[in-house]
Parts: C-alpha cells; structure tokens; sequence
C-alpha cells in the first residue's frame, strides 16, 4: 500500500511538473542551449573532431614503439625446424622519414578545419533556434492582432448589413466589409500552420515537446547596435567559419601532396628489437653446438625505395586532392563575401522599410484617435462629412493592418542583421548576451 502511495505521489508530481513546464515561458537563451545540446549536425560534427584528434595522434604515435608478445611453442623430431621459442617480444617503430612530418601537419590542419567545422554547425543551429523563436513570437503577436482586427471587422460588417436594411448603402459595401473579414480568417488560418511549424522544428532542435514553446519577447537580445561596414566585406569573410574549416582542409589536402611528393628516392629508417626464450625439447641444443635460452637482437632498418608505381600514382591523386580543396576553398570565401555584401546592402533598405512602416503605424494611429475624438464629442468631420461609427471601424482595421506590417518590417530587419552575424561569426556572442 506504501509502495502504491508513493509511486501515485510521484506520478502526480511528474505531471503537475510536466504541466508547468508546458505552460512556463521559456526564454531564447534556454531554446538555443538545447538546441546545441540536441542538435544531430551538432554531435556529428563533434564526432568529426574527435576521429581528426585521433588522426593526428596515430600519425604522431608512428615514432613511439610497438611491443608484440607471442609464441612459437611446438613438438619436433630429427634435425629442428623453426623457431623453437617459448615466447618472444619484438618492438619496432619509425625513426626518420621525409615524408612524416608533413603528414602530422596535415592531420593537425585536419583537426583544425573539424574545429572550424563544429564551429560553423553551432552558429547555424544558433541561427535557426534564434530565427524560429523570433518567427513564433512575432506570430503569436500578429495573431493577437489579427483576432483584434476581426472583432473590428464583425463589427463592421454588422453595421454595413444594418446600413443595407435601411437603404443607406449598396450591397456592394457589405460585400467589401465581408470580403475584409474572409481575409483576416485566411491570414490568421495562414498564421497559425506556420506557428505550428515553427514550434515542430523548435521541438527537433530542442528535444522539448513542440506544445511547451511559450516565448518571452524580453528574453530576445537586442540588436546589435554595431554591424560591420560595407568596405569591410572581405577581411570579415576570413571570420566565416565555413571559410576558415574550407582553407584549413586545403591546407591538409596540400601537406598530404608535400608528403607523398617525398616518398621516393629518399631514406626511410625505423628501429626494431626481438627477445625470443628458447625451449630445450625441439632439440636444438643436440644440434647446435652453442645454445642458450636468452636471445636477444637490435637493429636499424634503413629503405630507399627507387621506383614504386602506386606511390607515383598517389602522389597524383593527393596533388589533385589539394588543388580541388584550394579551389573549393576560394569558392567557399567568395560566396561568403558576396553573402555579406548582399547582406549588408540589404540592411539599409531593411531600415528604411521599417522606418516607413513605423511611421504609416503612427499615422493610422493618430487618426484612429481623430476620429475617436471627435465621434465622442459629436463634431464630427472638419471638411464637413460626419463621421460615422463605420469610419471608426475601418480606422481600427486600418491601425492593426500598420501595426502587423512593423511587425513583419521588425522581423525581416532581424533576420537579416542575424544572418549577417552568422557571416561574421558573431552570433553566439549575441545569443548569449541576453537574459536567461
């Protein structure tokens, strides 16, 4: 009975947990830092890191000697075959070579462009998480107005059917105020899918369940007052750090081409050590006048190879390796320049098309209160056309219209400053500088 108790105890505790946290807000930094947590390209890239650290250990561990324990136990009769050892250690490793330093270079630029590449898979899911959590308020925002906006249309098409009924306005209007309506329900319908969208790819890169997403605006970092300059496009893109991960592989690629160049007609030296114990019952000592049981032998290898085919073949294929990764890589840096180009461009227009609908909002909100004002103390119209409870109405409609146009005018201003961040490689340092 205790044991029943406790675990419904338990249980009704994990789903008043389970329902607060659903309703809790949750704020931009938590979203990103799981979704660095979560994110698959995120854990592959760290995996990448760590096979490339590998890479440049083994490369570095062929100058570090290997130990090999065996036997070679066996019966014989007559003259001895073999080796009659009871057990024996041998040792070998690398001394010198031309061509081994060059392959630790490249497996140390390997590392390095993994590092680069993990670094790039975080600001990209630090963008998305960033972009998607900005997108879901900015939604919930513009369906709250939109549901605003509605109530002003039904108000509107009451007045237009009562106006209909006494003969004062054409059926036409009544159509107009219907058709204005019909477009508010297809726009918060439109809305809506696309916040449950967002919220499905917030829970793919979160692991959170796609119903708990409560966004808090205060939480969003503001943005960033200082942005690179239009002239500056070109030593920001070595910021990028697809850009540095590309360079850091051709460089790679170019150390492995160096070595394989250097594998023919030059000394290749390694250093090897066998003990062996020999056995008495093989009858070595009936035939061999001197036996003993330690034996012990050391030496340096010394290779000069002269001709090999498939080591000229290979020193092709690396060469042309290295200069497809220097091409990739100059491919890479130019589309990144001309990404933030682009991008900075675009952000002078981005702000002079939010400054325009910023101050279209302000107009419909000056004349929303106008009209306001002089519907309540019955003056009406100055030129002389009185006002109408039907004018008020559309001015309702038309100052949310405005004020979903600054939201959308914010965010696309956002987005924009956002990508270019991520261009420059500057986007952690803005996520994290907000509240958690």
């Amino acid at each position: 009975m205790k044991r029943r108790r406790c675990r419904w105890v338990c249980l009704s505790a994990f789903t008043v947990l389970s329902f607060v946290s659903a309703e809790a807000q949750v704020s931009l930094y938590t979203v990103v830092d799981l979704a660095l947590r979560n994110s698959s390209s995120v854990r592959i890239a760290k995996a990448d890191v760590m096979r490339a650290a590998a890479g440049l250990t083994e490369t570095k561990d062929a100058y570090i000697p290997n130990l090999v324990l065996g036997s070679s136990l066996g019966y014989s009769y007559g003259f001895p075959l073999g080796e009659p050892s009871v057990f024996n250690v041998t040792s070998q490793s690398l001394l010198f070579t031309f061509s081994q330093p060059d392959y630790i270079r490249s497996a140390r630029a390997a590392l390095q462009a993994a590092e680069f590449s993990l670094k790039d898979s975080r600001q990209q899911v630090i963008l998305d998480a960033s972009l998607d959590y900005i997108q879901l308020d900015k939604a919930e925002l513009m369906l709250a107005a939109l549901a605003q906006e509605k109530e002003y249309t039904d108000k509107l098409v009451n007045i237009e059917t009562d106006r209909v009924l006494a003969g004062v306005e054409s059926q036409m209007e009544l159509t107009k105020a219907k058709l204005t309506a019909a477009r508010i329900d297809l726009k918060r319908i439109h809305l809506q899918n696309d916040a449950e969208m967002v919220r499905e790819q917030l829970a793919h890169l979160t692991g959170l369940p796609s119903s708990s997403f409560v966004t808090n605006a205060s939480s969003v970092p503001a943005a960033p007052s200082i942005l690179p300059t239009r002239d500056s496009h070109i030593s920001l893109s070595t910021m990028n750090a697809g850009v540095q991960a590309a360079q850091a592989d051709a460089k790679s690629k170019m150390y492995v081409a160096f070595g394989d160049s250097r594998q023919m007609l030059r000394p290749q030296l390694s250093v090897a050590g066998d003990y062996s114990l020999f056995a008495k019952f093989n009858n070595y000592d009936q035939y061999f006048r001197s036996f003993q049981y330690n034996n012990f032998g050391i030496g340096i290898q010394i290779r000069v190879p002269l001709f090999d085919a498939t080591v000229k073949a290979r020193e092709q294929r690396s060469a042309a390796d290295a200069a497809h990764a220097y091409a990739q890589a100059d491919q890479t840096r130019d589309a990144a320049n001309e990404q933030i180009f682009q991008l900075q461009n675009s952000l002078t227009e981005l702000a002079a098309q939010q400054r325009v609908t910023q101050l279209q909002a302000e107009l419909a909100q000056d004349q929303l209160d106008v009209i306001a004002t002089q519907l309540s103390n019955g003056s009406g119209s100055q030129s002389g056309t009185p006002l109408t409870p039907k004018d008020e109405q559309q001015a309702h409609i038309e100052e949310r219209q405005r004020y979903e146009d600054v939201l959308d005018a914010n965010y696309s201003l956002l987005r924009a400053e956002l990508n270019l961040l991520r261009s420059t490689g500057s986007i952690e340092d803005w996520a994290k500088s907000g509240p958690k």
